[in-house]
């Protein structure tokens, strides 16, 4: 089974907000995927269990505040008995990428994102895959009004491109693995790129 985590804040006041763009990643591959699949409530979490190709899959949202993720995630990890450096991936959002860029990889340091850093503790390990969607820096706004906040109009834009490509890098990390996924995507121009090439 292969395991898709995102991150985000429980409820209705965290809804679209820069924080939970691992949330609005992973509730486009339900609708993808599990279209019309009820989703239940395990490990502190929000899941559904649909599968692609022959590959099960585990769609995750922890229900936990962003900086206790580690607890959901390690409790289905422990669960299925899952090889974590083959079979996680985590979707999250991250400040030191403009808005609109998608980037893979295999296994990282936390770079100051909280949820990252609770499950690489709950975990032991930072080997695994996460997929960083870049939400541009706070500048003079104070770093966590500015994540849980919601994004402005230009953003918006950027935004719906850079979900959706994240959304076939994750499809196509299940389908085959990192590799091909950081080959296919990390070389992608974001969407601002693409706009200025095609004007």
């Amino acid at each position: 089974m292969k395991f898709i985590v995102g991150l985000g804040n429980p409820g209705s006041d965290y809804d679209r907000t820069r924080h939970n763009v691992g949330f609005d990643v992973v509730d486009r591959l339900a609708r993808r995927l599990a279209p019309g699949e009820v989703a239940r409530s395990r490990f502190d979490a929000v899941v559904i269990e649909t599968r692609l190709g022959e590959e099960k899959l585990l769609l995750v949202k922890p229900q936990t505040m962003m900086n206790r993720s580690g607890r959901s995630v390690s409790e289905a990890i422990t669960f299925y008995k899952a090889d974590v450096g083959n079979d996680l991936l985590v979707i999250m959002d991250d400040i030191h990428l403009d808005c609109g860029a998608v980037r893979l990889r295999p296994d990282g340091s936390d770079g100051g994102h909280n949820g990252i850093a609770d499950i690489s503790a709950r975990l032991g390990t930072n080997d695994w895959a996460r997929l960083r969607i870049g939400i541009d820096e706070p500048g003079v706004i104070e770093q966590s009004r500015y994540v849980l906040g919601r994004f402005t109009s230009e953003q918006t834009e950027q935004m719906e491109v850079s979900l959706e490509t994240a959304v076939h890098a994750a499809t196509l990390w299940a389908e085959q693995d990192c590799d091909a996924a950081m080959n296919m995507f990390n070389t992608r121009a974001t969407p601002a790129e693409t706009t200025r090439n095609t004007e």
